[in-house]
Formats: structure tokens, C-alpha cells, sequence
């Protein structure tokens, strides 16, 4: 049965309010708006990233507040962010991947990563937040 055309709309909105998550988070990112970046994940929030160093894995608000205040700190990334796909799952649920090119504001814009977010989505209170949020960095060069 085809989906009516509130049900569209529906889905029109909730695709560009996930859309809008990732552009906001390179927005908090770059204007070290710590509070901005934790209000875009949901309590038990998770961010994770491998091929930087050590993979890790941070959950929580507790635990993220700690991890981007380090990130929001001093000279730090430069995040750009480019094809944002979204799969909605349900009225509640969606995932997507985007693809991010990070630079360093402290060496000149040098690229520092390269690479892809696979990101989780969930609908909390009516606002679409990240459950997870998975980097993957792909850049083995110079």
C-alpha cells in the first residue's frame, strides 16, 4: 500500500532533522560548543572511533562531557562533513553514515583524518539524537 502523503512528510521532516545532526556536530565541533556537541546524543550516548591511535569507545554523557572537553580545548579539529545518507528503521530508529575530512587548526589545516561515521539514530522526546556514533579514519597518508 503506498504511504500517504502525511506519512511522506513525516518522513521528509525526520530525514532532514537527522540530516541536520551531523552539520551540527562539525558546527559545535569547530565553534568548541561543548554543550552543543553533548545535547546531540541521548544519555546513553556512544562515540567511537579506531584508526587513530588505539580504538576507543566512550558512553554516556558522564563520559562523553569528558572526552570533548578535551576535543573543545586549545587548537583542535577542523571537521568538515560531506554525504549524509539516512535509512529510516521506524518512527524512532534510523541509521546513516556521512563522510567526514577533519583538519587541525593548530598545523595549518593539515588533514588528519579521513573517513566515514557509520551513526545511529534515535528519537528522543521528539528530537532526533545520536545512540552511536562510529568513525572510521581511512587516511594513512602524511
Amino acid at each position: 500500500m503506498a504511504k500517504s502523503r502525511e506519512q511522506l512528510i513525516d518522513e521528509m521532516l525526520d530525514r532532514e532533522a537527522i540530516r541536520d545532526l551531523p552539520v551540527r556536530y562539525c558546527h559545535y565541533i569547530w565553534t568548541k560548543n561543548l554543550d552543543g556537541i553533548l545535547s546531540l546524543f541521548t544519555e546513553d550516548g556512544i562515540f567511537a572511533m579506531e584508526g587513530l591511535g588505539a580504538p576507543q569507545e566512550v558512553k554516556g554523557q558522564e563520559a562523553l562531557r569528558k572526552f570533548y572537553g578535551q576535543v573543545a580545548g586549545g587548537a583542535g579539529p577542523a571537521p568538515y562533513i560531506h554525504n549524509i545518507v539516512v535509512d529510516l528503521k521506524d518512527a524512532t530508529h534510523a541509521s546513516g553514515t556521512s563522510y567526514p575530512e577533519v583538519r587541525s587548526t593548530g598545523e595549518q589545516m593539515k588533514l588528519m583524518a579521513l573517513g566515514y561515521y557509520a551513526d545511529e539514530y534515535e528519537k528522543v522526546g521528539g528530537q532526533w539524537k545520536f545512540k552511536a556514533r562510529r568513525f572510521k579514519n581511512l587516511h594513512t597518508g602524511s
